[in-house]
């Protein structure tokens, strides 16, 4: 077998599983959260606190990249599919315009800023090591079926745009208007993931490593709002069509 096809099967692999690999960090993050918070013993609660705040914003901020995607895109583009490949048209505007793989890239910015938040050397670096790897293969993957189905349209674009980190210059106006409901309706999940994830990660710390039981009351407001925004916009996507947009 080719490497390029090898890499293409695995990225097949991976993307079936995409939305479940960051599992696989949960026993080093377990690890890592029976140790003391070095930022806390060197530098005292308050730099701990913004270090904590910059790393749930930096996170924040690739789910920020995900809906400025996403709510510009048709449907049957950008989904989260993960049986197969879907693409009924090559979106090319907006941060397509910048990056081949914008999702892709506010993803890596979410993981990174997880990774950033367990103060551990070793964690960041391995998450890095990992999604260049991970996404590598993924993208080999649909850059294949992107080139096949689109042939000529999709090597010219793919000439012209970087496969992951976005360019500065030549940005195309999106093909259509921003849609909240678009974002709404497929990013509710990302946002509890995000809030769950943190939540956790400081709990496990306070539990394991300083031994406070009691729950922060703002990280359990946190949860609370998460979780209640979480099962409104499921149930406003899966009940009703107040979320649905014609050709989102």
């Amino acid at each position: 077998m080719m490497i390029s096809d090898s890499i293409a099967r695995q990225g097949s692999w991976l993307f079936r599983r995409r939305s479940y690999v960051i599992l696989g960090f949960a026993p080093i993050f377990l690890f890592v959260a029976t140790q003391p918070e070095p930022i806390e013993m060197h530098f005292g609660a308050l730099a701990d606190s913004l270090y904590e705040s910059a790393c749930i914003l930096l996170a924040f901020a690739g789910l920020a990249i995900r809906a400025a995607t996403v709510g510009f895109v048709p449907a049957g583009t950008s989904g989260r599919n993960t049986q197969r490949q879907i693409a009924e048209t090559l979106n090319t505007t907006g941060l397509y315009s910048l990056t081949r793989n914008p999702l892709y890239f506010g993803n890596a910015v979410t993981m990174t800023a997880i990774a950033l938040f367990s103060q551990d050397v070793f964690v960041v670096l391995l998450m890095l090591l990992f999604q260049v790897v991970y996404h590598e293969r993924i993208i080999a993957t649909e850059e294949r079926f992107l080139g096949e189905k689109f042939g000529h349209r999709y090597a010219d674009w793919a000439a012209r745009v970087p496969a992951f980190f976005p360019r500065l210059t030549g940005w195309v106006p999106p093909a259509l208007p921003f849609s909240l409901k678009n974002v709404l309706r497929r990013e509710y999940s990302s946002f509890f993931a995000i809030v769950a994830i943190f939540f956790t990660l400081d709990q496990v710390r306070e539990v394991l490593a300083e031994r406070h039981t009691a729950i922060d009351p703002a990280w359990l407001a946190a949860l609370t709002g998460g979780a209640a925004v979480y099962v409104g916009l499921r149930w406003l996507k899966k009940r009703t069509k107040l979320l649905k947009v014609v050709g989102r």
